[in-house]
């Protein structure tokens, strides 16, 4: 009988992240928290725009320029709205925007958990970021454009 068939296989990655990882995790909770802070404290536009000028950020020109929303119209509003919690309104004021605060929010429990627990669940995340998904998150936010150029009042 083969004894290497029955011996186990010699694990490739650590069981725990590294100090460097979980610092990393840190900074990264620490960021996510920020933005959902940032935007549970905004007051979202009843316009379903122009939340961010509260950030002291000028009106965006594209809206000036053209009347009609610029693809990333409504997202800090549609942010602001997750952050009281209306779901449901983030994602009618901005799908895309409602999508990233959802993950934003995955971000940080996620990156919490592994900085407090040294976990890998970083390493997951990490192999979920190829080509394919970077291509469906351009095709959302298109769709998301679209979307909002048809409610553009």
């Amino acid at each position: 009988m083969d004894t290497a068939a029955i011996q186990p296989k010699e694990r490739t990655t650590p069981l725990r992240a590294t100090t460097g990882e979980r610092i990393a995790a840190g900074v990264i909770a620490a960021f996510s928290l920020f933005v959902l802070s940032t935007a549970a404290w905004l007051n979202p536009n009843p316009q379903g725009h122009a939340t961010h000028t509260q950030l002291g950020m000028p009106q965006c020109t594209w809206v000036i320029s053209f009347d009609k929303p610029c693809p990333t119209c409504g997202m800090t509003t549609a942010f602001s709205h997750a952050g009281e919690g209306s779901w449901i309104t983030a994602t009618l004021t901005q799908p895309m925007g409602a999508l990233l605060a959802l993950l934003t929010t995955m971000i940080f429990w996620a990156s919490t958990h592994q900085a407090v627990y040294a976990s890998r669940i970083g390493s997951v995340v990490q192999t979920a970021l190829r080509p394919k998904l970077v291509v469906a998150m351009l095709v959302l936010t298109a769709g998301a454009w679209i979307y909002k150029i048809a409610t553009w009042t």
